[in-house]
């Protein structure tokens, strides 16, 4: 389950990602002197907010334009960049955000997806080279993917709930006429991971429980559709398909059954043997290869940032890349001859940009900067990756902001950060909303407590059952361990959270009510047993797995009672804010209406900010403007 909660708290990372803040009574800029005669400029909400998020690297047919999605305009809209100039042309313009999937492989059509109003029920959609607009996966409860195409490009495939709410079934779309017919319906519970360049051979996994899950094989070929199980094991283990070799001959999946880590392995589908591929000290998170498998892509989550390395297989040697900015690479992809190379750099400073480079030359171009002009990147905070010991002594990592201005003549009020999950991983990298806090005199501590991922097997089910206690503990002595750094204020730390990290943030003020001087709630859980009664019916196939995390509300329900936040708001006496999207699908409305109501009771300070155009994850640049005020405003006058 630890999977499908990633994908619910890699919404919040997007979301909060993108956001920022302001303060209304500081709309130019100030000096301050650091210990080091540092002179430390503070932004503006608008400033920050001419920073561009983008995503995508899709080549077109011929390599001359890479197909992205920006937020430029306020909203998530496609566009095309010309890789020679730069220039970007738009391709889209509607009131929800729209998503980047790929171009068709021998024309310019193009497949991209979108919601409505954040309620998280994607559709396909195509693009005609005329600018026509096709909604492939039409139906108001329908709720739909992308899976791949043939690598011939005669067709591909979409996952889709149309026939029952509750599981995704594959069908394969003709690229020509759009006619879909059926591949595989999934009456149990099973889920798409990867499709054989001639579509022949279907990847599946299933979620056994939280610690164990198990890989198949479906050959269409054969008359009857029966999924051969390829992963046999006794201890539990996680076996997640990845992707298939270009030649169809090998599917590599992720195991964990080897170690802590997870590796890499191949299974020879015409043999049945199966070898490993690629192994690291750290979780190896993923591998794909280019159009003719000559390059491969792979990812090592080291220590919270991702490490991406591109293997040349016809001389089993690493790509040697030119001189680049500072920063990590990701959204690697390869034009279809192969030549030209699309990929971002993103580093705590600096956004994501994207870069194009002609595979063995000197130099990278930069297409885009997404950084505002009037931001100094000098003036932005790299992290630190630090370590603390818990109240068990066990070490817990967490990534790190201090503000320019801070020293021991200058204290700074201090913020614990909480990832979403339960899962989650607080990581490195450009985070607007964090950026602005900490520029504007807020240090910030992203604890990443006991059940976060990329530590381990063993320290991610440490918190399983255990909500809301050990690893609450964990948050309480990341503030202790920000009280011991002589440049924070210790009497002026708060804790903030999204998703999951907001339930952690009521649960702080509920259950540690002395601890935390301000609370800050986006989006979070209060009441876990109205929320695991309620969770989107396209969850059914991790529900097992969920129940493994949380308990089953069936059994567990005095437990979830006595964790949830909403219960117990009557011992909630420090300021709150409470952040929440009106068509949120995992944590309903009526949560933070709830709860809001109940600490007003107790006639304690509650700010409440709702969005009637967004769910689980704030994607319109107005509403994340809005929230990042409400942020900056409640902390200067409840906190610094």
């Amino acid at each position: 389950m630890k999977k499908a909660l990633k994908l619910a708290c890699i919404t919040c990372a997007v979301s909060l990602a993108l956001a920022g803040c302001n303060q209304s009574n500081s709309l130019g800029s100030s000096a301050v002197k650091t210990e080091q005669t540092q002179q430390v400029k503070t932004y503006d909400a608008k400033t920050f907010f001419d920073t561009t998020s983008i995503m995508g690297s899709s080549f077109s047919p011929s390599g001359d334009k890479v197909l992205v999605s920006s937020d430029e305009s306020g909203i998530y809209s496609l566009y095309e960049v010309d890789v020679k100039t730069g220039s970007k042309t738009r391709l889209t313009n509607f009131e929800d955000s729209t998503y980047p999937v790929r171009y068709f492989p021998n024309d310019e059509r193009i497949l991209f997806t979108k919601d409505s109003g954040g309620n998280e029920r994607y559709h396909v959609y195509v693009r005609e080279v005329d600018g026509s607009i096709k909604d492939l996966t039409p139906g108001d409860e329908t709720r739909a993917g992308f899976a791949g195409f043939t690598k011939d490009g005669s067709q591909f495939f979409i996952s889709s709930n149309q026939r029952d709410a509750k599981f995704m079934d594959l069908y394969r779309v003709d690229s020509e006429t759009y006619k879909v017919s059926p591949v595989y319906q999934n009456e149990l519970g099973l889920d798409v991971g990867a499709i054989s360049p001639d579509g022949r051979f279907i990847a599946l996994s299933k979620n056994n429980s939280n610690k164990d899950s198990d890989t198949y094989i479906l050959d269409t070929y054969k008359k009857t559709l029966k999924p051969h199980l390829i992963s046999q094991h006794d201890d539990p283990a996680q076996y997640t398909p990845e992707t298939f070799s270009a030649d169809g001959k090998y599917l590599y999946y992720s195991t964990d059954a080897k170690g802590e880590f997870s590796q890499m392995w191949r299974y020879e589908l015409a043999t049945g043997k199966h070898t490993p591929a690629l192994e690291d000290e750290w979780d190896v998170t993923f591998i794909y290869f280019s159009k003719s498998g000559r390059y491969q892509v792979s990812g090592v989550n080291a220590d919270a940032s991702t490490k991406v390395s591109i293997l040349d297989t016809l001389t089993s040697k690493q790509v040697a890349m030119p001189a680049l900015p500072n920063g990590n690479l990701h959204g690697v992809n390869f034009s279809s001859d192969e030549k030209t190379m699309a990929f971002y750099l993103n580093s705590d400073t600096s956004p994501s940009n994207l870069f194009v480079w002609q595979v063995g030359s000197n130099k990278a171009k930069q297409l885009t900067n997404t950084l505002s002009k009037d931001i100094d990147q000098n003036d932005l905070v790299e992290s630190t990756i630090v370590r603390f010991k818990s109240f068990d002594t066990l070490e817990i990592p967490g990534v790190l902001y201090k503000p320019k201005q801070a020293n021991r003549n200058n204290k700074v009020p201090a913020l614990v950060w909480v990832h979403g999950g339960p899962g989650g991983q607080s990581r490195t990298g450009y985070r607007a909303m964090q950026q602005h806090l900490v520029n504007h005199g807020y240090a910030i501590f992203a604890v990443n407590n006991r059940g976060s991922s990329g530590y381990g097997k063993t320290f991610f089910h440490l918190d399983d059952k255990k909500h809301g206690t050990d690893d609450l503990q964990d948050i309480v002595y990341g503030k202790k361990h920000l009280q011991s750094l002589e440049w924070v204020d210790a009497d002026k730390i708060g804790i903030i959270g999204g998703s999951y990290g907001g339930f952690m943030t009521a649960a702080a003020l509920a259950f540690e009510p002395e601890e935390f001087k301000v609370g800050i709630n986006i989006f979070g859980v209060t009441n876990w047993v109205r929320t695991l009664n309620s969770i989107p019916p396209w969850w059914e196939s991790f529900k097992k797995a969920l129940y493994d995390e949380m308990g089953d509300p069936a059994t567990d329900g005095e437990r979830h009672r006595a964790i949830s936040p909403l219960f117990h708001a009557k011992n909630i006496t420090k300021p709150l804010m409470v952040i929440q999207g009106a068509n949120d699908p995992r944590v309903l409305q009526v949560e933070s209406d709830e709860l809001v109501a109940a600490v007003k009771a107790n006639g304690v300070p509650v700010e409440y900010v709702l969005f009637d155009d967004e769910g689980h994850g704030f994607t319109k640049k107005e509403n994340r403007i809005t929230a990042s005020n409400a942020y900056l405003n409640f902390l200067d006058t409840y906190l610094k």
